[in-house]
């Protein structure tokens, strides 16, 4: 049986490297990450952190079920904005979006409501595939990711629970 402090400091882990990866695309290979690109590192920060409190909290059965909830809810929210950001890659050419302003542009001149839809909506930067792996583009792989995280979000949320391991 595997406990709750290990799939959440698992879960933690998976977050903190696929943010390390990001940095490395970024820094060392110089490939720019788009708004969603950024957005979908939010968001997995966000249920990294979520991991990491569950981890070190360890609650018991009503805790568990929260932190698995909170990790299920912000997961399929990334997942969304991945999914939007592969759907965007698959388009043809001629349906791509012409390409828009950078993030920091969006932020400071638009109010947060219509800087995220713009943001959601996409640009021609998004649907550039700057790197695959076994077919998958970076967004494909991080919808993967997000779907597993979803996954272990669940597992806490519906599955039994017993005493909290002090480990």
């Amino acid at each position: 049986m595997h406990t709750f402090r290990g799939v959440f400091l698992a879960g933690f882990l998976v977050c903190l490297s696929m943010l390390l990866i990001a940095g490395y695309f970024q820094f060392i290979e110089h490939l720019d990450p788009c708004p969603l690109c950024i957005l979908q590192r939010v968001m997995v920060l966000v249920v990294g952190i979520v991991f990491l409190l569950g981890a070190i909290h360890n609650p018991v059965s009503v805790g568990r079920r929260v932190y698995g909830f909170l990790v299920v809810v912000f997961s399929l929210l990334g997942a969304a904005i991945a999914g939007r950001h592969v759907w965007l890659q698959s388009l043809p050419a001629e349906q791509v979006p012409s390409c828009g302003p950078g993030l920091n542009f969006i932020l400071e001149n638009f109010p947060i409501s219509q800087a995220v839809d713009m943001v959601l909506r996409g640009s021609g930067e998004c649907a550039d595939v700057m790197w695959t792996f076994l077919g998958l583009s970076i967004p494909g792989w991080t919808l993967v990711a997000f779907v597993v995280m979803a996954l272990m979000g669940l597992s806490q949320l519906f599955g039994t629970h017993k005493r909290p391991d002090f480990i």
